[in-house]
């Protein structure tokens, strides 16, 4: 790409709100993994019987292990998020930027 295609990509008004509204996303889902994931350790570290105490009187399964699969399921429907957005919001306005720097 030359220098002249790359100022006008970083000039164009539609690529900085693609790096903000990426940004934004981004570090708001960050922030909730993060949160989660930290969330379960300390849950670990110092509710070690809330997580071991069964979920009912007649099972032996206990909290911890839908607590875990949750922290996955939620991981996995938070990159869904992040791939949806990226895939109907942030590649068309990439297209866009960079038709517009070529012309």
């Amino acid at each position: 790409m030359s220098e002249y295609s790359s100022n006008r990509i970083q000039n164009n008004p539609k690529y900085h709100q693609l790096v903000s509204q990426r940004d934004t996303l981004a570090w708001a889902l960050s922030a909730i993994v993060c949160v989660m994931y930290f969330g379960f350790i300390l849950l670990i570290a110092f509710a070690p019987d809330f997580l071991t105490q069964p979920i009912s009187a007649d099972t032996v399964i206990p909290v911890g292990m839908p607590v875990g699969v949750g922290v996955i399921l939620v991981s996995c429907i938070l990159t869904a998020i992040y791939v949806r957005r990226a895939n109907s919001v942030f590649d068309p306005l990439t297209d866009e930027i960079i038709q517009e720097s070529l012309k």
